[in-house]
């Protein structure tokens, strides 16, 4: 794989899909930085994350889906591929917090943003954008976010968890095109909450009690109701309260 390292840009996601529209980048290319000034979360959010502790990383990947109603399982194999890697590190239990969240315990350690480019061709181009806090130990105002570091109590390497991330991420772009059901279930048992009664708020302000069961192949979360309808909610549309 190719490996760019920045010292400081304002989006590792942005830097790579420009390099990507300029020339032909090798498969698993690779954008590390020490400061990303403007980190992007879902939807628009920012990701904020404090230099040189944390690895913010976004890599290339083309052709691991080839049509548009697949795109959310590469969701699915890069949050697998992210909480296979951190168990190799003895980071204690990780689930999956709908749709790219990586949770230890009750709080949140890293989170994952996909953006995907179909080319005219028909070909997919995705940027995989990883921001996982490593070794940052100053969470003030975030009381929903730790890292490897607070939570083991220990210091680790930034550039072996890359690296380990990428090889998890390769196999499971295998797996995707020769058993993707064994991705969905180990991404369902991983659920963040599911099977749980969780006090949940939609756009319109309204709460309500409902039980995670599971995500379409869409990437819509759906949810048991009191009523015992299954309903399906979007990115954004609605918030755990936990």
């Amino acid at each position: 794989m190719k490996l760019i390292k920045l010292d400081a840009i304002d989006s590792t996601n942005d830097f790579l899909k420009g390099l990507s529209n300029e020339q032909q980048l090798e498969n698993f290319t690779v954008v590390t930085a020490e400061n990303q000034t403007k980190g992007k979360g879902q939807m628009g959010s920012v990701w904020d994350s404090e230099v040189g502790n944390n690895l913010t990383m976004s890599v290339f990947i083309k052709d691991s889906v080839s049509e548009v109603n697949q795109i959310f399982v590469l969701n699915v194999g890069v949050a697998i591929a992210i909480v296979q890697a951190l168990e190799n590190f003895n980071i204690p239990n990780l689930m999956i917090k709908w749709p790219n969240d990586i949770m230890s315990y009750n709080f949140k350690i890293a989170g994952i943003l996909i953006e995907n480019s179909i080319k005219s061709n028909g070909t997919i181009h995705s940027i995989v954008g990883l921001g996982l806090n490593v070794n940052q130990t100053n969470f003030i105002n975030l009381p929903k976010a730790s890292s490897l570091s607070v939570i083991c109590d220990a210091q680790f390497d930034k550039e072996k968890i890359m690296y380990e991330v990428i090889e998890q991420l390769k196999r499971n772009i295998v797996i995707m095109s020769e058993d993707p059901a064994a991705l969905w279930l180990e991404y369902t048992n991983r659920l963040f909450k599911k099977g749980i009664p969780m006090p949940f708020k939609v756009n319109s302000n309204q709460n309500f009690m409902g039980i995670i069961q599971g995500v379409s192949s869409y990437g819509k979360l759906q949810v048991l109701l009191e009523d015992d309808r299954v309903s399906e909610f979007n990115i954004k549309e609605i918030q755990m309260l936990y």
